[in-house]
Formats: C-alpha cells, sequence, structure tokens
C-alpha cells in the first residue's frame, strides 16, 4: 500500500467522500471487493485498503485524500511503493467501463514535470521557454496597427520599436517562473479543515477521559433496518460517518444529535456520580452506627446469659440453708 493513514486520524470523514474507488472505510467496517467481504485491520480510525487504492492515479494529478486532510495523517509508505502501470492495471480492474489510456491524470507525470523546476539552471531554461510564447503574442498587436501609418519607413520604425520594447517584458516574465503552480492542491487541504469537527466547549470537555464517560457505548438505530449498534463516545462526534454492520447504510452525527446526546450522557453520568459519592461519603457513618448497635446488642446479650447462669443452679453449687422455723 502506497498510501497509509496513520494513528493521527481525528476520523473527520473527509478522505472518505473523495477516494474515487471506495478504498476508504471507517475503522470497525467491513471492507468489500468484487462481492467478498472483509474484516476491518483496525477499530479506532479510518484506514485504506490496498487493492482498491490507486493513489488517485487516472482521476487526479494528486492524491485526494491527502489533499484534504485536515491533519495530514494520508500520508506515502515507503516500505511498499507501487508503480505507475501497476496502479493503471488496478484501476482498470476497478473500473472496467472507463478507459485508462496515456492521458490520464497521473502523480507521477505532475512529478516529472515538475522535477526540472527543482535544479536552479533547468528552471531558469524551461520556465523561459514557456512564457516567450506568450510575450511573442503581444508582438503581432502593434504589428496589426502597422497599417495605419501610411509611408513604408515610418511603419518600419513602429514595428522594430514594439519589438525591441516587448523583449523586457521577458525578463519580467522570467520572474514569475520561480513562484511553483505546486500552491494549487493545498487550497484544497484547508477546505477540509472547516470540514473537520471543531468541538464546542462541552464537546471538548468530554474529549477528557478523566470525566469518566469516554468509553461508555452509545447505541445508534439505523433507520434503514431497524438494527441497533453502538460507538465509543470518544468517537461520537458532529461530522463523523457512521455504518450500519448489517446493511452499510451510512449515517451522519450533525451538531444537533451530538449536542442532545453529550448532554444526556453528561447529566446522566453527574447524576450517577453525586449518588455514588453521596453513599462513598455516609458509608463509613453508617457502618459506625451498626457497629455501635452490635456492640449495645452484644452486652445485653452477654447480661442476659449471665442471669441465666445465676438463676439456672449448677450441680455443685453452694446452696442456702432453710432456717427452720421459717
Amino acid at each position: 500500500m502506497a498510501t497509509i493513514i496513520t494513528s493521527d486520524c481525528i476520523n473527520c470523514g473527509a478522505c472518505e467522500a473523495e477516494c474515487p474507488n471506495t478504498a476508504i472505510y471507517q475503522g470497525g467496517v467491513e471492507w468489500e471487493l468484487n462481492g467478498t467481504r472483509h474484516p476491518a485491520p483496525t477499530a479506532d480510525t479510518f484506514y485504506i485498503v490496498r487493492e482498491k487504492c490507486t493513489e488517485c492515479v487516472g482521476f487526479f494529478d494528486h492524491e485526494a485524500c491527502a489533499a484534504v486532510c485536515p491533519v495530514d495523517c494520508c500520508i506515502a509508505d515507503a516500505n511498499s511503493p507501487e508503480s505507475e502501470e501497476l496502479l493503471l492495471v488496478r484501476a482498470q480492474q476497478l473500473h472496467p467501463d472507463k478507459s485508462f489510456n496515456n492521458g490520464v491524470p497521473s502523480r507521477f507525470r505532475k512529478g516529472a514535470a515538475e522535477k526540472p523546476a527543482a535544479g536552479a539552471e533547468p528552471k531558469a531554461d524551461a520556465p523561459v521557454a514557456a512564457p516567450v510564447p506568450a510575450a511573442a503574442k503581444p508582438d503581432p498587436a502593434p504589428a496589426a496597427t502597422k497599417p495605419a501609418p501610411p509611408s513604408d519607413s515610418a511603419a518600419a520604425a513602429p514595428q522594430t520599436a514594439p519589438a525591441a520594447e516587448a523583449k523586457p517584458a521577458a525578463p519580467a516574465i522570467d520572474e514569475k517562473p520561480p513562484q511553483p503552480v505546486k500552491t494549487a492542491p493545498p487550497p484544497a487541504k484547508v477546505q477540509p479543515a472547516a470540514k473537520a469537527p471543531e468541538p464546542s466547549p462541552a464537546q471538548s470537555a468530554s474529549t477528557d477521559d478523566s470525566s469518566g464517560v469516554a468509553d461508555w457505548d452509545i447505541p445508534i438505530e439505523c433507520f434503514r433496518c431497524g438494527r441497533t449498534y453502538s460507538i465509543t463516545f470518544k468517537y461520537f462526534r458532529s461530522g463523523v460517518v457512521l455504518y450500519c454492520p448489517a446493511c452499510h447504510g451510512s449515517y451522519v452525527v450533525t451538531t444537533t444529535l451530538y449536542g442532545s446526546v453529550s448532554q444526556a450522557v453528561h447529566q446522566f453520568h453527574a447524576r450517577w456520580r453525586e449518588q455514588f459519592e453521596r453513599i462513598k461519603a455516609e458509608r463509613p457513618n453508617d457502618l459506625k452506627a451498626f457497629e455501635e448497635e452490635q456492640r449495645v446488642a452484644l452486652e445485653l446479650f452477654n447480661d442476659s446469659l449471665k442471669k441465666a447462669s445465676r438463676e439456672i443452679r449448677a450441680p455443685g453449687a453452694p446452696r442456702k440453708r432453710a432456717w427452720m422455723f421459717g
């Protein structure tokens, strides 16, 4: 797999919609190819299926997932590079109804075109050759005004003058090539930053594991098949796209839904915590009261045993003799 998603993924779901091959899946969701389902390799973050990833060759001249990722966690895996030919074959297998000829977009060709710009000398020559036709085109414009003067000698003079003045325009264009056009993809990367979930103060507070609710399971009822599945609360964020394990229907967590669920979870947790702390504080007092009651009961019980030992005459115990007259 030449492109992977690292553990820095925030599960914003921006990359999933951009992939032309549906090669990106949410953590824990099974992936499918040719009607066969396979288990998810991870349950915590989005992941890319190698068998379906073409690095966007045939569709874009850059990797769309990396362009929209707000945290730059879609990166190339240097340990498993793949050639353009292999990726084109894979793209043809995934899209048999589409033609992938030599003219399709590819980041490999874009990189080759930009390679001369990396060196100092090639960069000076190549860009100058490209702008010169653009600078030469304005020259015929002054030539078009040549018929205006009646005399041939006067016409020759103005024609050479614009040509001489057009040459300074070429150095002016020379200054533009050093500004690479590489800034085109970054605008696409800035857009997802707005799409990425920006937690509210209540939401950011809930991400703290000390609150005790980060690992709670939130039940979700699929409105398509009616089945119920769950997602850990720390991944339950507005903008996250969920998929039903039964029918694989998508479910987007809206800001309103997140706010309602988050408020209910924290209110329930606060009540439960309050009751627990109260019982925990009252327990020592109850224990002391119980021990005091048992102590008093034990003393009374001992007294009753003493009384029984006094009233019941034991064998050999001295007995009081009766007075003969009374």
